[in-house]
């Protein structure tokens, strides 16, 4: 998304617009771009709401606020008071009363925060209000007691709950409502400034991660995720992008990321985007994410159900790069590197064999006993490249890695797994202000002798029952020095929604994307 300044009688506004993919190519031609994501409503923010607009009313209790810039009198307000009591609306956090029919406004909507809401609770608000207007064909103008800030916040979830994907509908496809957004207050200068230097960019990462996330497995590929990613940082200060092709990774010894990938036409990648902000000296913090673009299971075959939501097996490293475009738009003082490991899963007539042993960069080797567990062995090369190449101050993985993760936490959190209490701690934290929550999972020691193999240093699965998401957590820790502090998280619950959220539509979540922004800010 692009941004738009237009600093015009005390207003400025925000407008997303479509940019050109990939074509997707098939086995039997192409799938041609037929239509690019429907826009997304502009955001702006003005001291008046704009006349014959939808009006969105933040509320932290059931009292009606102040509303400078609104047009309601005593006796809409009376109105609006009794519907409340009617309704029953208390104000409490994700509560919501609809109202039609009241002074010149076509449609009201409260929508609630609680007592004393945190700048997440604000963002929820605003996405709840975009969730409920997604339909609403007119301007929508939100207001409420909040400041500056709290407008931007408010800004902020909108952009993310109004997020939808529908380029390749072209039937019965409905025409996306362009009627503005405006974020109603006394100083709307300072309110746009706010979303313009921390939120905006945020909300074009967290839409970079789902967009990846969300395209089809013919269309992105690892080359096309590359392509991608680099329109999407073009002309962004401070980045640098290295990509490593089979050759260079061959030439390196990488044998477990483009092992991975020999079963497909598609050539494994290995990107790394590195964002160095101003004034960030210190060595940087290090996104490390699964990219299998599409995961058949390979030779060790998945079932055909539900094998279409293996497209979005690269959401790990999809969140990186949006960590990393929010952090470098919005120019933070940080010092990041994102890197995607990047395959597709075939089974091919040269894909690997369930007991292959392959070799890592650093000369480890691996028992590969399943296909299926390829997410832990393009990690395996990438962790030991970002280690030996950038010199990072901790490491940070993040993959839809496992089933069992799902089992154990279902879709309310992550599973984190780490060595170091330190960096546990910060990324719990990160997740509870970021709403993208974690929850620490085991890294017993007897775990890891379950990975022993006989013939190799390591095996990628342990056969038979066990904890399957920390022994996949072992596997991947093994090829981290123990020096350095590590954390993997299991993304595998999270990285899709099947109902919407306030700040999450349905469909994929770009989960991580916040956490590591948050991570890495609060990190320096």
């Amino acid at each position: 998304m692009r941004t738009k300044s237009l600093l015009l009688a005390a207003c400025l506004s925000f407008a997303a617009t479509p940019h050109a993919f990939a074509q997707g190519v098939t086995g039997s031609g192409v799938v041609p771009a037929t239509a690019a994501n429907s826009a997304e409503r502009t955001i702006r923010f003005a001291a008046q709401a704009p006349a014959g607009a939808a009006l969105v009313i933040v509320m932290t209790d059931a009292t009606l606020p102040p509303l400078d810039g609104v047009a309601l009198g005593a006796a809409e307000r009376q109105a609006i008071a009794a519907a409340v009591a009617a309704g029953e609306f208390d104000g409490k956090a994700g509560a919501t009363l609809s109202l039609r029919g009241i002074g010149a406004y076509p449609r009201i909507l409260l929508v609630g925060t609680g007592a004393t809401p945190t700048s997440l609770a604000l963002a929820e608000a605003g996405g709840k209000a975009a969730q409920e207007l997604k339909g609403e064909a007119r301007a929508i103008a939100v207001a409420g007691a909040f400041g500056d800030a709290s407008a931007a916040d408010v800004a902020y979830g909108f952009a993310l709950g109004q997020y939808r994907f529908d380029r390749y509908k072209t039937v019965d496809r409905k025409t996306p409502p362009t009627g503005t957004v405006t974020l109603v207050g006394a100083n709307p200068a300072a309110a746009a400034a706010a979303f313009a230097g921390r939120w905006q960019p945020l909300a074009d990462g967290v839409r970079l991660s789902r967009d990846l996330a969300n395209e089809p497995a013919n269309v992105i590929y690892p080359e096309s995720f590359v392509a991608r990613v680099r329109e999407a940082f073009a002309g962004t200060a401070g980045v640098t992008i290295e990509v490593l092709d089979e050759t260079a990774m061959r030439r390196l010894g990488m044998g477990t990321l483009v092992g991975v990938g020999q079963g497909s036409p598609r050539g494994s990648r290995l990107l790394a985007v590195r964002y160095r902000g101003a004034g960030s000296d210190a060595a940087p913090l290090a996104f490390v994410g699964k990219g299998i673009t599409f995961d058949s299971g390979g030779i060790s075959l998945k079932p055909g159900a539900g094998m279409w939501d293996m497209k979005g097996d690269m959401s790990g490293a999809a969140s990186t790069m949006g960590a990393v475009l929010s952090l470098a738009k919005s120019r933070a003082p940080v010092h990041v590197v994102a890197v995607a490991a990047l395959a597709e899963n075939m089974p091919g007539g040269n894909a690997q064999r369930p007991g292959d042993v392959v070799r890592t960069m650093s000369g480890k080797t691996i028992e590969m006993l399943n296909s299926d567990a390829e997410g832990r062995l393009v990690l395996a090369d990438a962790n030991e490249y970002v280690a030996d190449k950038y010199k990072p101050r901790a490491i940070v993985n993040i993959a839809t890695l496992t089933g069992s993760i799902v089992g154990a936490l279902d879709s309310q959190y992550a599973g984190l797994f780490s060595r170091d209490d330190a960096l546990a701690a910060q990324l719990l934290a990160a997740g509870t202000a970021s709403g993208e929550e974690l929850w620490r999972m085991p890294l017993h020691k007897n775990y890891a002798k379950k990975i022993e193999s006989d013939i190799a240093d390591v095996r990628n699965i342990a056969p038979g029952a066990g904890p399957g998401a920390s022994i996949g957590a072992h596997f991947i820790g093994y090829f981290v020095a123990e020096t350095t502090p590590w954390a993997h998280l299991d993304i595998a619950g999270v990285n899709q929604a099947d109902t919407a959220l306030p700040l999450v539509p349905k469909g994929m979540s770009g989960f991580g994307v916040r956490l590591l922004d948050q991570l890495a800010r609060e990190g320096e």
